[in-house]
């Protein structure tokens, strides 16, 4: 369990969940690449969404952290802490700077529960499977020391909210037609 927990952390990886949308386009003939100086058609239209659902949420954590210092829990002393709010802000670890203090939220949650989103949308039947991905993505940071609960559930919610935008409206563009199997 713990190994397929750590080789889930790929999927809030931003470069190798483009390799994963790249699988996308190439394994399903109804989600295209938009071609330059042609209109968009239900198929690049698809494809637009799948990438705008996956990353906005990771993209919103982002502008977070450079506004939000948290110590990770790998660099804090938290037996000195009184309280999670002491995680905060720069007196919290003096001398840490850097990443190790840019834990909250997590951008490896926020890109996996948009990923897992965009692909629930556009394949229903394997959810579960999407959702279960995320999910152990989500504890890996946590496992690694790398993230509080509170930034894993922060950055899943962001990713979700921000899936949920790019994926309103024009229902048909991710059901689209059904791959073939």
């Amino acid at each position: 369990l713990a190994r397929i927990i750590d080789l889930a952390e790929v999927f809030g990886y931003g470069a190798s969940v483009a390799v994963l949308l790249a699988g996308v386009v190439t394994l399903d003939p109804n989600v295209r690449l938009p071609r330059l100086g042609r209109p968009l058609g239900v198929a690049e239209r698809g494809f637009v969404r799948l990438v705008a659902a996956t990353y906005a949420g990771g993209l919103v954590v982002d502008l977070i952290k450079v506004l939000v210092e948290r110590v990770r829990p790998r660099a804090a002393d938290l037996a000195a802490m009184s309280s999670a709010f002491d995680t905060f802000g720069a007196a919290a670890a003096p001398g840490v700077r850097g990443t190790n203090v840019m834990s909250f939220p997590s951008g490896h949650s926020a890109v996996a529960a948009g990923l897992a989103a965009a692909l629930a949308a556009r394949y229903p039947r394997a959810t579960p499977y999407f959702v279960g991905v995320a999910t152990c993505t989500a504890c890996q940071r946590v496992f690694s020391s790398a993230h509080y609960p509170s930034d894993i559930a922060f950055g899943a919610a962001i990713g979700l909210l921000g899936a949920a935008v790019c994926l309103s409206g024009d229902r048909g563009v991710m059901a689209g037609t059904p791959p073939a199997c």
